[in-house]
């Protein structure tokens, strides 16, 4: 079993759509598959916005949205949190875009208030782009999108503001277009339930209107010609990636069925299950959670820091002798580990990868301030009181 922030566990329906056979790709079956696809895309992003899908992993997503709407030589904000921030803006310094890091406190979400005034401090177009990640994957940390797509608003700033949700996406709550989007970024092997290999972008008109004139703007990710193109091959700039397709149109199908309301609430409990957990099996010497703000805790992913154990050592026991796969820590892979709970998970699930992980935690010497999986199962079982589904 793996509990790890991506690639999730895959339910045996995606797996079922993806082993199934080569179609004519030119016409027919793959047609409807692929049209399918993109109708039911924009409504996991709560956007009236345009879904594009390129071959690739997140960060393919990160050089769509760079090259459809940026000129070399534009500067961005980078609003820091976490790793993953830090590398987007490695990624588009590369590419000749001007970087400017907001700073963030160490274990805090990114600050709203700090955001608009350092907006309100330059001119209105002093910025091509403000750069936030919803869910940062090493340290768990979310950040209140809303919260930032007011502060952007209210600074006066032309910024397109652009979002990764490449951990979040179908699992922390998310409102596209409300929160004052312009560009979203996903993933399918998180929250999508979805074999790793496609990057999802979501741009309103806004976005899509500056890239006009954007001259990073390249052959293979331009969204204007697959957003012109009539033919399939058109959409995916080449060969249509077959076999996710199918896969993604069928997690996407679950999605619908379970609802995205219910299937928020169950990441919340789930989350706050884990929480509760790493809380009580705090003790000094052992383990500790790391984001402790209260609505800061992302509902996907939970990172736990061990500055007393080896999170290596933890992660070979559980792997090894138990066959859980935990996340190794981004930031400091000795000193601490994650633990994913994104996608196609559920209480039996959660409750086995807790309980393995304290026996883990017991093998390595670690202390433990309590059992964190009797805490789990009560906020487990207070949800499943309230909510029959959670």
């Amino acid at each position: 079993m793996v509990a790890i922030p991506g690639p999730s566990v895959m339910p045996e329906r995606v797996l079922a759509a993806f082993r199934l056979p080569m179609p004519n790709i030119y016409e027919g079956e793959l047609l409807d598959v692929a049209g399918e696809v993109f109708a039911r895309l924009p409504a996991v992003a709560d956007t009236a916005g345009h879904a594009f899908v390129s071959i690739g992993n997140g960060h393919s997503g990160w050089q769509m949205a760079a090259v459809n709407t940026l000129s070399r030589g534009d500067k961005v904000l980078v609003l820091e949190s976490g790793r993953f921030p830090a590398v987007w803006g490695l990624f588009l310094e590369r590419s000749g875009i001007e970087v400017e890091t907001l700073p963030a406190t160490p274990r805090l979400p990114v600050d709203p208030d700090a955001v608009a005034a350092r907006l309100a401090a330059g001119p209105a177009d002093e910025f091509a782009a403000v750069l936030a990640v919803h869910v940062d994957t090493a340290i768990s940390v979310r950040n209140d999108i809303e919260a930032i797509g007011r502060s952007i608003a209210a600074s006066g700033s032309s910024a397109l503001f652009v979002v990764d949700c490449i951990a979040s996406m179908a699992c922390d709550e998310f409102h596209m277009d409300a929160w004052g989007v312009d560009i979203t970024i996903a993933a399918s092997q998180k929250g999508l339930m979805t074999p790793p290999g496609l990057g999802i972008v979501w741009a309103n008109e806004r976005a899509i209107e500056r890239g006009r004139n954007a001259d990073l703007r390249d052959g293979y990710f331009d969204w204007q010609a697959r957003l012109e193109g009539e033919q399939i091959y058109q959409q995916f700039s080449g060969t249509p990636p077959v076999s996710h397709l199918f896969a993604l149109r069928e997690a996407l199908r679950m999605i619908d069925e379970e609802t995205l309301a219910v299937r928020w609430h169950r990441h919340r409990v789930l989350g706050d299950a884990v929480r509760s957990a790493v809380l009580t099996w705090e003790t000094p010497g052992g383990v500790e959670l790391l984001i402790r703000e209260l609505g800061a805790q992302a509902d996907c992913v939970t990172t736990v820091m061990t500055p007393h154990v080896d999170a290596l050592a933890l992660a070979s026991v559980c792997e090894n002798t138990a066959g859980l796969t935990i996340g190794l820590g981004v930031m400091d892979h000795t000193g601490s580990f994650r633990i994913g709970h994104m996608g196609h998970v559920n209480p039996p699930a959660l409750l086995g990868a807790l309980g393995t992980i304290e026996a883990g935690l017991r093998v390595v010497g670690a202390p433990l301030g309590g059992s964190g999986v009797a805490s789990a199962a009560e906020v487990i079982a207070e949800a499943m009181a309230t909510q029959p589904h959670a």
